[in-house]
């Protein structure tokens, strides 16, 4: 989505004859919405789950519980 708003907003201020100001306009508001907490939010959110989704290592669950401090894990089957 950020990608598609990026390539229109150059698209735009390639192709249309604006001007310097335009230009900055632009540039600031772009750089307004890909510096924003909530943008930097979304994107982690969102490759946290892409990289769910993708990994081919199963979930852990804890086997065996040595200490306080040590437990052992293995796959867990119920998530197959």
């Amino acid at each position: 989505m950020l990608r598609t708003v990026a390539a229109i907003g150059i698209g735009y201020v390639l192709g249309a004859k604006a001007g310097r100001r335009r230009y900055e306009q632009i540039n600031r508001a772009y750089r307004a919405v890909a510096d924003s907490p909530a943008t930097k939010k979304a994107v982690g959110v969102g490759r946290q789950k892409l990289s769910e989704q993708l990994s081919t290592q199963p979930p852990l669950t804890t086997l065996v519980a040595i200490d306080e401090k040590t437990v052992v894990l293995g796959p867990d089957e119920q998530a197959r």
